[in-house]
This record gives structure tokens, sequence and C-alpha cells, in this order.
């Protein structure tokens, strides 16, 4: 087995512990990826990003057979957006690319608060170089179109929805694990 990590505190962790990493330009097509989530809906549509890796997260996931979550039944939510949206986005210009997501947002008739993430009073820098806005709206009843606007603004790299690609949660409960399987189309 070889892994790919998405994170470089991953690559080490892995490293450290025995686990063979190759990258994804060796092995541009996997077979499986395991990850947690920071949320979950029934249509399997995931927030990720708190840990700030979503961008290589969406990548790698997005190369997979089969995208398997692992997250405790808290995760799980009727609608995405109790935990904040982050929001990949270039260092330059992060206050114009703030003001064209609170344009989209208006657009999309939802409100949100917008937050540069800070680690140690800075900018979060993420793996890629990146900063990360972090955005409280609350409920997303859309977070497809969410998702096709908020990509469509020059600044923002990517954002922490992970639409269409999660086929598989593992969630753990009081009771067990309870394995949970998205329906064929």
């Amino acid at each position: 087995i070889e892994c790919v990590a998405t994170s470089k505190a991953s690559h080490q962790l892995a490293s450290g512990l025995g686990i063979r990493v190759t990258t994804l330009e060796k092995h541009p097509y996997l077979d499986v990826t395991v990850d947690g989530a920071d949320e979950f809906d029934p249509n399997f549509q995931l927030i990720k990003g708190g840990g700030g890796a979503m961008l290589v997260e969406k990548i790698v996931a997005s190369s997979s057979r089969y995208m398997v979550v692992i997250a405790d039944q808290s995760k799980q939510v009727e609608t995405l957006g109790k935990f904040p949206l982050p929001v990949e986005v270039v260092p330059f210009g992060v206050n114009a690319t703030a003001w064209k997501i609170e344009r989209a947002l208006k657009l999309l008739n939802l409100k949100g608060k917008l937050v540069l993430r800070l680690k140690n009073g800075k900018p979060f820098v993420t793996d890629s170089g990146n900063a990360i806005i972090d955005v409280s709206m609350g409920a997303i009843p859309d977070p497809g179109r969410l998702s096709m606007y908020l990509n469509n603004i020059p600044g923002v790299v990517d954002d922490g929805l992970f639409i269409d690609i999660c086929g598989i949660v593992l969630m753990g409960t009081d009771d067990g694990v309870k394995k949970l399987v998205k329906k064929a189309a």
C-alpha cells in the first residue's frame, strides 16, 4: 500500500510511522481517499477545511475512485452551514476578494460574516501558500450553486464545499459505527 498525504504534517506523520508515501504526480488515479469532515449532510455533501488543507484534500479526493469520510455523529447536519465555510484565497488582494465574496453572497440572498483566519496573530498560510477566509452564514440551501459562484471569483482558489465527491460515511455513534452509503443517481 502506498498513500498520498494531503498536508506536510500528514506526510511527516505517515513517514514516521513507516507508511510508504507517494505523490499524486506518480499515481494520478487513486483507489480510495479516507478523510474526515467538519460537516456532512444527507446528500453526502461536505464542508472541509477546518484544518486548512481542503485544496489538496479536494484534489486528492477527486482523484480517487471512492471517498470515505470518517466522522462522529456531531458532524451530521440536515443542511450544511453550521460550521463556517473555509474559502482559500490568494494572498494578493485578500480584502478585494473578500468584498467579491460578500457580493456573491448577496446575489444568492445569503448573509455571511467573513473572517480572515489567523494563526499566532498573523494570517494563516496553507501548505499551498494561500490565505483562508472563514465565512459564517448559517444554512447553505444550495451548496453546489454557492460553490460555483465562489469559484468564479478572481482570487478564490477553492472553497471547502465537497460536492459529489464523497460516497461513504463511517459515522461513529453511541451505539458503534454506522455505515452510510450514497445511493447511485
